[in-house]
């Protein structure tokens, strides 16, 4: 894993400089080594996490004959075929790792061509000298970041914000609208930032810039989409199970090649146990494996979980537990983010992978497994849906008001379940599913904006669901999830959570081959009822207790409605409401003031709204805006 950075435009004394700067802001990302590589008026650099080649791999990566250089971010888990077949094309490599792969796909391959060959996660840059040519590449679904800024004059690109906003060339202005999205969804959503003119590459896409002209972006892969771009895929739900199983085998096999100790993210969730059972079954040694949990009453605590798969399959297994200082962690989640993120789940990812690094440079972890096999309730609650607008409108009204009069201590559980259900059920399809992964519902996004409110994030949002007409109903959601919420919110988190520490974090889920196969099994194969994930759970029922494979589904959440009431309420009320808090110039006051005082009296949990507010500020504040 590594960063990269540079640019195409004029060139003065200070190039050397500015491209010392650009890498020494991904320096966390790349901690082995740094390099560049100038052409004409144009920059490729890269920070370098060694984990294959350890002896040949540093950068800059050329062409053999010195035309093409390239910068990777990732691992190309197919880089020894690719490397058998160019040498059979005649190509001489002179390194034994993946990255040099990229620079002879240059030399007569066209840019969507030369990411279509790649299997992994990455973000590339290729310069060709010859041709005046710089191509960006971004993997399949996301996983690794990649962001620009074009002016018309430079063109200036890099794995974070940050290292786009260390070019002179670069305006550090915010994007207002922005914060509109933020407040929805907890991210902004891609291609736009926080801030004004940088933009990011979008998965399965390439960026072409030739000749000084403007960025040409071109996809090279899009998910297949029931009853639009692929048909369903034959064969019993046995049969579908046993594939899935072989299939996922062999993504976590992939995923084992390493110059570097290895080990896996543990929670004791299925996901992650089943990467862990077929660690186990593919290597020698014992598996390391690393949990995190919470000192909690409030069911936040998995670590039990966890153990209990640790000695199933004998592994060195380390945990650790959060407490609630670690929200002030906030500065340096932001900073590594370069922007507000919503997700407070972020916390204990960065202090899992810190407990990681310290023993592994290579962890696999369970991402994807849910987004491939719908295990959020929300795909559930869209099958119920369906059911709840065939009942009468008086029924309806009826079921609503007698659940909405719940006494407060009554409404958690299923009762709170069907609350928050009943409540956006009326949206319909896609506002319904949009509404249930809101930070702030509605109305609390409109009493905090005002008439600053701005919606191109929610037509977006609709936009993408209206490009699935034709897919069969849970299909569609599982497309947008993956356009939205995985690329956004998920994958975001945990690259820049483990790479603040130097950790490369691998998911075999998010296999191209497992995804392409899982996207076109029929959807009663993954929800049936309130039933989810089923042929995910019957592809590795011989591999994990029926204990695991039957408990419900616990979210790698943090308890901040608790701590938010108890040990660190006063520390948000001054974010948020001490002198110069920023948030407070960009939304209402009142309503942010309404919020804090019914979480503090118990009327209403509003821990994640807050800890919203209070990396927005941090955010703000950092800025000087």
């Amino acid at each position: 894993m590594c960063g990269i950075a540079g640019w195409v435009g004029p060139y003065d004394r200070a190039a050397r400089e500015t491209s010392e700067r650009q890498l020494a802001t991904l320096a966390h990302r790349g901690p082995d080594s740094a390099g560049a590589a100038f052409g004409a008026n144009a920059t490729v650099g890269q920070n370098r996490l060694a984990v294959i080649d350890l002896q040949t791999g540093d950068p800059p990566i050329r062409s053999e004959d010195g035309r093409i250089s390239v910068g990777l971010n990732g691992e190309i888990y197919n880089f020894r075929e690719l490397r058998r077949r160019l040498r059979s094309e005649g190509h001489v490599l002179s390194t034994e790792g993946d990255t040099e792969v990229i620079a002879h796909l240059a030399e007569d391959r066209a840019p969507e061509q030369i990411a279509r060959e790649l299997d992994g996660m990455f973000a590339f840059a290729v310069w060709d000298d010859q041709r005046r040519r710089l191509v960006l590449g971004r993997d399949r679904v996301g996983k690794k970041p990649l962001y620009y800024f074009h002016d018309g004059r430079t063109f200036v690109f890099g794995s974070e914000i940050k290292s786009v906003l260390a070019h002179p060339a670069v305006p550090r202005e915010l994007e207002p609208s922005a914060i509109s999205a933020y407040l929805t969804f907890g991210y902004v959503p891609t291609p736009r930032t926080f801030f004004r003119g940088i933009r990011s590459v979008p998965p399965g896409h390439v960026l072409v810039l030739a000749d000084g002209g403007d960025p040409v972006i071109s996809p090279y892969w899009a998910p297949p989409l029931l009853g639009v771009t692929a048909q369903p895929h034959a064969g019993s739900f046995g049969y579908q199970a046993r594939e899935v199983r072989r299939l996922l085998r062999a993504a976590v096999e992939r995923r084992l090649i390493s110059d570097v100790p290895l080990g896996a993210f543990l929670s004791g969730g299925i996901d992650s146990s089943a990467v862990v059972g077929l660690m186990a079954e593919l290597t020698d040694e014992p598996v390391r494996t690393f949990t995190i949990g919470f000192d909690d009453p409030d069911g936040f605590d998995e670590r039990p979980y966890a153990k209990q798969i640790a000695r199933r399959f004998r592994t060195d297994h380390c945990s650790f537990a959060v407490q609630p200082n670690a929200v002030d962690l906030v500065e340096r989640l932001v900073w590594h983010h370069d922007q507000p993120f919503g997700d407070s789940s972020a916390i204990p990812t960065f202090l899992l992978s810190e407990l990681t690094k310290g023993h592994v440079t290579v962890a696999l972890s369970g991402d994807g497994g849910d987004e491939l096999f719908a295990g959020y309730r929300r795909f559930a609650a869209a099958g119920q849906l369906s059911r709840y607008e065939r009942v009468p409108a008086g029924a309806r009204r009826a079921v609503r008001g007698a659940i909405e009069r719940l006494p407060a201590e009554l409404a958690s559980g299923r009762a709170g379940r069907a609350q928050r259900f009943l409540r956006r059920a009326d949206d319909g399809m896609p506002d319904a599913l949009r509404s249930w992964i809101s930070i702030f519902a509605e109305p609390d996004r409109r009493s905090l904006l005002g008439d600053r409110r701005d919606d191109w994030a929610l037509a977006d949002y609709r936009d993408a669901w209206e490009r699935t007409a034709g897919a069969p109903g849970l299909d569609r959601m599982l497309h947008v999830n993956l356009r939205t919420y995985l690329l956004d919110d998920l994958l975001p988190k945990v690259d820049r959570m483990s790479m603040a520490h130097g950790l490369e974090v691998r998911s075999p889920f998010l296999d191209t081959r497992l995804i392409e196969h899982a996207l076109t099994v029929p959807g009663n194969h993954k929800v049936r009822g309130l039933s989810l994930k089923r042929v995910l759970k019957a592809a590795v029922s011989d591999l994990l207790p029926p204990a695991l494979l039957h408990r419900r589904k616990q979210g790698f959440g943090v308890p901040l409605d608790r701590w938010f009431r108890a040990d660190l309420a006063s520390y948000v009320r001054s974010r948020l409401c001490g002198p110069g808090a920023r948030v407070r110039l960009r939304v209402d006051p009142a309503a942010i003031d309404r919020m804090l005082a019914e979480h503090a009296c118990g009327a209403r949990d509003r821990g994640h709204q807050l800890w919203a507010l209070l990396t927005l500020e941090v955010f703000l504040r950092r800025e000087g805006w």
